[in-house]
């Protein structure tokens, strides 16, 4: 299986999604977008995937290749190839879908519980969501849904947690793929995020619940699982 991933910054990358795909063996290239890198041929990727990074999707003024990553992404995406696009990359899917991305009521940064949305359980991927679970976020952003997509996840702070379009775009606003080091790479990176606020936690409470982690890896194991199972 060939997965290639977009990178925005170079201290956000594939997490605990990496050791997840190595098990499977899988060829994994990416496109460092912040050295503004060329993009592959879609036709020759069995999934994409789109991670996250500081800037907003409407930035492009400042961040120019923010462009030509949307029509990449649309390309992929036309060709039905699986695609999960995480935080920045859920926005991107949005916004490449037609939807406006916009500044959220609350910045969520840290645990905090996520729902799963009732019909979301009668979807062969929703049903793999527990009905509430701490999640690790970092935005301060939020989307519309594509008209069309399965609503899968709420949360106090952000209505649109996750969605599904089709049966192979997934975009995630949270993040299931950290781990102690990506956290504090975030940390060291984006101190300004951490300003207090009401759904904001300190660099301590981040890392105080190593269980948290445990069970955000099992449900990251079965959405890999179930995307997986698309792309053959």
């Amino acid at each position: 299986m060939r997965v290639h991933f977009l990178q925005h910054v170079p201290y956000e990358g594939l997490g605990n999604i990496e050791n997840w795909l190595k098990l499977k063996g899988a060829s994994i290239s990416s496109t460092p977008l912040f050295q503004d890198a060329p993009f592959p041929n879609p036709d020759e990727l069995d999934w994409l995937i789109v991670m996250g990074g500081p800037m907003s999707i409407n930035d492009e003024a400042e961040f120019p290749w923010l462009k030509k990553e949307k029509k990449f992404i649309a390309q992929v995406i036309d060709r039905d190839t699986p695609v999960l696009g995480i935080c920045l990359g859920a926005q991107l899917l949005a916004s490449v879908s037609g939807e406006p991305v916009m500044r959220n009521k609350e910045r969520e940064i840290g645990w905090f519980r996520i729902e799963r949305i009732p019909l979301a359980a009668h979807h062969p991927l929703g049903a793999l969501f527990p009905e509430t679970l701490n999640v690790f976020h970092w935005h301060g952003e939020t989307f519309d849904l594509p008209k069309g997509s399965i609503h899968l996840a709420k949360s106090d702070g952000c209505q649109n947690q996750a969605f599904l379009l089709g049966d192979r775009v997934l975009g995630l606003q949270f993040h299931l793929e950290m781990n102690p080091q990506t956290i504090s790479a975030l940390v060291e990176n984006c101190p300004d995020d951490l300003a207090p606020g009401r759904y904001v936690q300190t660099p301590e409470q981040m890392l105080q619940n190593p269980e948290y982690f445990e069970n955000n890896q099992a449900l990251l194991s079965k959405v890999l699982d179930y995307l997986y199972k698309k792309g053959l």
